[in-house]
């Protein structure tokens, strides 16, 4: 019988983790969770709650009304892939407007938000056979994964990913602001206090600024395998 591993992946924005993610679950019968939807989850209850904008953040105040956010993720079965719930509402769609991406970054820098969301992730993968993409998966969420992945690209290539999914959806967008926006996130990861975005030392680092995703999937399918069987 195969084992169940865990595996975490990291890495910028907008560089496909959530895509391999999925995939990688669905062809492993693994639980798939998305932490990013999660920081946009309660991105959005602060945006709601007018605790956070472009130009002004209630740190506190979002802080004393932490304990009224409830997430949870529902699988949807004709989208192949489990939904984003806030307090028992889906919110799938509207954490992943531009808008929402210009404010997680504020509120993932929060220490109690980051203690808050990543004990809810770590009961969810006790028993292993779960994927995870996030920040701090391999370095915070599961120092002790199975397999880490450490996923990068040059970030005019993601902004003009972003800008793709964006304008494919109908929203209005604008290139120069969404890459302002990639390059504003990595340096806001990377530099925060609490659980910045890190390279471990003994994560895969995937730079796929020239890589489709089908040579992704097939170079990360034979390292999961190499382990299961092992």
């Amino acid at each position: 019988m195969k084992k169940k591993i865990t595996i975490a992946i990291d890495g910028f924005s907008s560089t496909g983790k959530s895509t391999i993610a999925k995939l990688l679950a669905q062809k492993y019968n693994y639980i798939y969770v998305d932490t990013g939807a999660m920081y946009r989850a309660v991105s959005l209850f602060a945006k709601n709650n007018q605790l956070v904008g472009v130009n002004f953040f209630k740190k506190e105040e979002l802080i004393s009304r932490l304990s009224e956010i409830t997430l949870s993720f529902k699988f949807n079965k004709k989208l192949g892939f489990a939904e984003m719930f806030l307090n028992n509402e889906n919110v799938e769609d509207e954490i992943r407007t531009l808008e929402i991406s210009q404010l997680v970054s504020k509120v993932a820098t929060v220490s109690e938000v980051r203690k808050k969301l990543v004990a809810e992730q770590q009961l969810m993968g006790v028993n292993g056979g779960i994927v995870m993409d996030g920040r701090d998966i391999g370095s915070v969420v599961f120092p002790n994964a199975d397999l880490k992945l450490f996923m990068t690209a040059s970030a005019d290539k993601r902004a003009t990913r972003r800008y793709k999914e964006l304008n494919d959806r109908g929203d209005k967008v604008n290139f120069e602001e969404i890459l302002f926006n990639v390059q504003e996130r990595d340096r806001i990861d990377s530099t925060r206090e609490d659980s910045p975005l890190i390279l471990t030392n003994d994560a895969v680092e995937f730079d796929n600024s020239n890589m489709g995703i089908d040579e992704q999937f097939d170079r990360i399918c034979a390292l999961v395998d190499n382990l299961i069987i092992s």
